[in-house]
Protein backbone atom coordinates (compact mmCIF):
# COMPACT_ATOMS: atom_id res chain seq x y z
CA UNK A 1 0.00 0.00 0.00
CA UNK A 2 1.26 3.62 -1.02
CA UNK A 3 2.42 5.95 1.52
CA UNK A 4 -0.20 8.58 1.94
CA UNK A 5 1.69 11.19 5.00
CA UNK A 6 0.99 14.99 2.94
CA UNK A 7 4.49 14.42 0.65
CA UNK A 8 3.87 14.55 -2.61
CA UNK A 9 5.41 11.56 -4.80
CA UNK A 10 7.96 13.43 -6.96
CA UNK A 11 8.85 15.57 -3.18
CA UNK A 12 8.95 12.30 -1.55
CA UNK A 13 10.81 10.32 -3.92
CA UNK A 14 13.82 13.11 -4.11
CA UNK A 15 13.83 12.47 -0.70
CA UNK A 16 13.96 9.04 -0.47
CA UNK A 17 16.70 8.69 -2.79
CA UNK A 18 19.01 11.79 -1.21
CA UNK A 19 18.24 9.27 2.47
CA UNK A 20 19.37 6.02 -0.09
CA UNK A 21 22.80 7.69 -1.00
CA UNK A 22 23.30 9.28 2.51
CA UNK A 23 22.59 5.63 3.53
CA UNK A 24 25.22 4.04 1.57
CA UNK A 25 27.75 6.70 2.09
CA UNK A 26 27.17 6.11 6.17
CA UNK A 27 27.67 2.55 5.70
CA UNK A 28 30.70 2.89 4.14
CA UNK A 29 31.86 5.37 6.72
CA UNK A 30 30.81 2.76 8.89
CA UNK A 31 32.76 -0.43 7.62
CA UNK A 32 35.58 1.91 6.98
CA UNK A 33 35.60 2.83 11.37
CA UNK A 34 34.97 -0.41 12.29
CA UNK A 35 37.58 -2.10 10.05
CA UNK A 36 40.38 0.76 11.81
CA UNK A 37 39.19 0.23 14.93
CA UNK A 38 40.01 -3.41 14.36
CA UNK A 39 43.48 -2.55 12.69
CA UNK A 40 45.32 0.92 14.12
CA UNK A 41 48.23 -0.18 15.54
CA UNK A 42 51.17 2.33 16.76
CA UNK A 43 51.82 4.99 19.89
CA UNK A 44 47.64 6.62 19.39
CA UNK A 45 46.80 2.56 19.74
CA UNK A 46 44.83 3.19 22.72
CA UNK A 47 43.03 6.61 21.95
CA UNK A 48 41.95 5.75 18.35
CA UNK A 49 40.58 2.25 19.05
CA UNK A 50 38.56 3.64 21.91
CA UNK A 51 37.11 6.50 19.62
CA UNK A 52 36.88 4.69 16.72
CA UNK A 53 34.48 1.91 19.30
CA UNK A 54 32.91 4.95 20.08
CA UNK A 55 32.11 6.18 15.98
CA UNK A 56 30.72 3.48 14.76
CA UNK A 57 29.03 2.10 17.60
CA UNK A 58 26.73 5.44 17.11
CA UNK A 59 27.00 5.11 13.02
CA UNK A 60 25.26 1.53 13.21
CA UNK A 61 22.25 2.51 15.25
CA UNK A 62 22.24 5.46 13.00
CA UNK A 63 22.13 3.06 10.04
CA UNK A 64 18.95 1.96 11.48
CA UNK A 65 17.18 4.92 11.65
CA UNK A 66 17.76 6.13 8.54
CA UNK A 67 16.68 3.23 6.41
CA UNK A 68 13.76 3.53 8.58
CA UNK A 69 12.56 6.45 7.33
CA UNK A 70 13.22 5.45 3.98
CA UNK A 71 10.57 2.89 4.80
CA UNK A 72 8.03 5.12 6.37
CA UNK A 73 8.30 7.30 3.23
CA UNK A 74 6.80 4.54 1.23
CA UNK A 75 9.89 3.41 -0.59
CA UNK A 76 12.76 0.60 -0.16
CA UNK A 77 15.81 1.26 1.54
CA UNK A 78 18.73 -0.33 -0.33
CA UNK A 79 20.47 -3.10 1.19
CA UNK A 80 23.10 -4.80 -0.42
CA UNK A 81 26.62 -3.96 -0.56
CA UNK A 82 26.29 -3.80 -4.57
CA UNK A 83 23.73 -1.30 -4.12
CA UNK A 84 25.92 0.89 -1.18
CA UNK A 85 28.95 0.68 -4.25
CA UNK A 86 27.16 2.12 -6.84
CA UNK A 87 25.24 4.73 -4.73
CA UNK A 88 28.44 5.79 -2.27
CA UNK A 89 30.37 8.74 -2.87
CA UNK A 90 32.94 7.26 -0.04
CA UNK A 91 35.09 4.93 -1.23
CA UNK A 92 35.83 1.52 0.19
CA UNK A 93 39.07 1.46 1.93
CA UNK A 94 40.70 -2.43 1.15
CA UNK A 95 43.09 -3.38 3.65
CA UNK A 96 43.77 -6.65 1.88
CA UNK A 97 47.01 -5.35 0.51
CA UNK A 98 47.78 -2.15 3.01
CA UNK A 99 46.83 -1.07 6.29
CA UNK A 100 47.18 2.66 6.86
CA UNK A 101 48.57 4.18 9.40
CA UNK A 102 46.93 5.67 12.25
CA UNK A 103 47.50 8.98 10.22
CA UNK A 104 46.18 7.87 7.77
CA UNK A 105 43.14 5.98 9.38
CA UNK A 106 42.31 9.47 10.66
CA UNK A 107 42.77 11.55 7.53
CA UNK A 108 39.94 9.12 5.47
CA UNK A 109 37.95 9.08 8.41
CA UNK A 110 38.05 12.87 8.29
CA UNK A 111 37.04 13.16 5.01
CA UNK A 112 34.72 10.58 5.23
CA UNK A 113 32.63 12.28 8.13
CA UNK A 114 32.97 15.72 5.94
CA UNK A 115 31.70 13.96 2.96
CA UNK A 116 28.10 12.89 5.28
CA UNK A 117 27.74 16.63 6.51
CA UNK A 118 27.58 17.70 3.08
CA UNK A 119 25.27 15.03 2.23
CA UNK A 120 23.00 15.79 4.80
CA UNK A 121 22.60 19.39 4.33
CA UNK A 122 21.87 18.15 0.85
CA UNK A 123 19.02 15.87 1.65
CA UNK A 124 18.46 18.49 4.57
CA UNK A 125 16.77 20.96 1.99
CA UNK A 126 15.54 18.55 -0.13
CA UNK A 127 13.45 17.12 2.52
CA UNK A 128 12.42 21.03 3.86
CA UNK A 129 11.49 22.04 -0.03
CA UNK A 130 9.22 19.01 0.58
CA UNK A 131 8.03 20.12 3.64
CA UNK A 132 9.41 16.40 5.46
CA UNK A 133 10.51 17.89 8.95
CA UNK A 134 10.79 14.49 10.06
CA UNK A 135 14.50 14.16 7.44
CA UNK A 136 15.12 17.25 8.38
CA UNK A 137 15.48 16.56 11.72
CA UNK A 138 16.86 13.25 11.42
CA UNK A 139 19.51 15.39 8.82
CA UNK A 140 20.01 17.86 11.68
CA UNK A 141 21.04 15.12 14.25
CA UNK A 142 23.61 13.30 11.44
CA UNK A 143 24.55 16.94 10.79
CA UNK A 144 25.49 17.50 14.63
CA UNK A 145 27.04 13.97 14.74
CA UNK A 146 29.45 14.14 11.51
CA UNK A 147 30.97 17.52 12.65
CA UNK A 148 31.65 16.64 15.94
CA UNK A 149 33.41 13.69 15.06
CA UNK A 150 34.99 15.51 12.29
CA UNK A 151 36.10 18.49 14.15
CA UNK A 152 37.89 15.74 16.61
CA UNK A 153 39.37 13.93 13.73
CA UNK A 154 41.20 16.92 12.46
CA UNK A 155 42.54 18.21 15.68
CA UNK A 156 44.26 14.47 15.96
CA UNK A 157 46.21 15.61 12.57
CA UNK A 158 47.02 19.54 14.01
Amino acid sequence: MKADTGIKDAQGAKVADGLSHFLADAYTLYLKTHGFHWNVTGPMFNSLHTMFEGQYTEQWTALDEIAERIRALGYFAPASYAEFVKLASIKETSTADKVPDWKGMVTQLLAGNEALCKAARKVLKTAADAGDDPTADLMTGRLQVHEKNAWMLRSLLE
